[in-house]
């Protein structure tokens, strides 16, 4: 199946979760933040999410208040957790990968 990310060609809840790593900085957008409200879109309620990604401000804008958006949304337990702090891998290794800014946002709608 091939599909554009920024218009997926799915139902809406249709999925009962979302992965995905280190896929989303690679799309070509300007607004990577719609990006993943279609991906969620796609997502049944009480479905989860994990997606990891160089999520730095330059590629993805202001990820806390995006978190925050989707908690506004009704998405429950949103996390954006740094991954270059020592759990995959530390600072000097995420810039010595080009991977600096790398983080998982996970949560459930």
């Amino acid at each position: 199946m091939q599909g554009d990310a920024c218009k997926l060609p799915f139902e809406d809840e249709t999925f009962d979760a979302v992965t995905s790593n280190y896929v989303y900085h690679n799309i070509p957008s300007s607004d990577r933040q719609a990006i993943l409200l279609e991906t969620l879109r796609t997502l049944k309620k009480g479905g989860t999410f994990a997606i990891h990604d160089i999520m730095s401000k330059a590629k993805y804008g202001d990820m806390q208040a995006f978190v925050q958006k989707l908690k506004d949304m009704g998405y429950d337990d949103v996390k954006l957790v740094d991954t270059t702090s020592g759990m995959f891998m530390n600072k000097w290794e995420s810039t010595w990968m080009g991977l600096s800014g790398s983080a998982i946002l996970m949560g459930r709608k």
